[in-house]
């Protein structure tokens, strides 16, 4: 094929090996943009990082041969990583909204969509490595769990942080009961983060 010829059909050599990045990143946008208030925002950016995945199984054998020769080839890797990158700046975005007004809701959102990345490209490559066998959704869906556990809000809680009344500038608790004393029960070597999730469970803090 002539270079014009290529060229009129793709924007970069790097495009052959990616032709379905566009398209997918124009339907998670727009699954964004479909929201509403109703929708659990943490739990919307989990659901349109599924769309990258569901791309990545509907060709299984031609997502390994990508990933194999995306780790040999500098340029191509460069190209997935600023890809990557538009995807977490869509996550934000959508994020940046639902959390404008509130105390350090541009930090949380850029910090909850780096980690939405992170989940989902981290259970992606391992499923990858694994030659595409296995429950893609499943490795995904586990990934995504901590993600969902660390930063998103039951239906009803206030988000943690957050003031939900007033004289309660971190939300949650109950000045009316004081000596309330409140008793965590956890395993030995469990994570930090999940004591505190229990803690703030228990103090419905979300």
């Amino acid at each position: 094929m002539g270079r014009r010829s290529f060229f009129r059909y793709f924007p970069s050599k790097e495009d052959v090996v990616f032709p379905d990045h566009e398209r997918c990143l124009a339907d998670m946008t727009a699954f964004l943009a479909a929201s509403d208030e109703g929708d659990e925002p943490v739990r919307r950016v989990c659901d349109a990082a599924r769309l990258v995945l569901r791309m990545y199984a509907e060709n299984p054998s031609f997502s390994v041969q990508r990933y194999r020769l995306t780790k040999q080839v500098p340029g191509l890797r460069a190209y997935e990583l600023s890809v990557v990158w538009r995807y977490e700046r869509a996550l934000a975005e959508y994020l940046r909204g639902r959390f404008a007004g509130r105390p350090g809701g541009h930090l949380r959102a850029d910090v909850i969509a780096a980690a939405v990345v992170a989940a989902h490209n981290n259970a992606l490559r391992s499923w990858l490595r694994s030659d595409g066998t296995g429950d893609a959704c499943a490795t995904v869906d586990h990934a995504l769990g901590y993600v969902q556990s660390a930063f998103g809000t039951p239906a009803g809680a206030p988000a943690p942080g957050w003031p939900d009344r007033p004289g309660h500038p971190e939300g949650g608790g109950d000045p009316g009961h004081p000596e309330d004393v409140v008793v965590v029960v956890s395993r030995r070597g469990a994570p930090l983060w999940r004591v505190v999730q229990e803690i703030e469970t228990t103090l419905g803090r979300g």
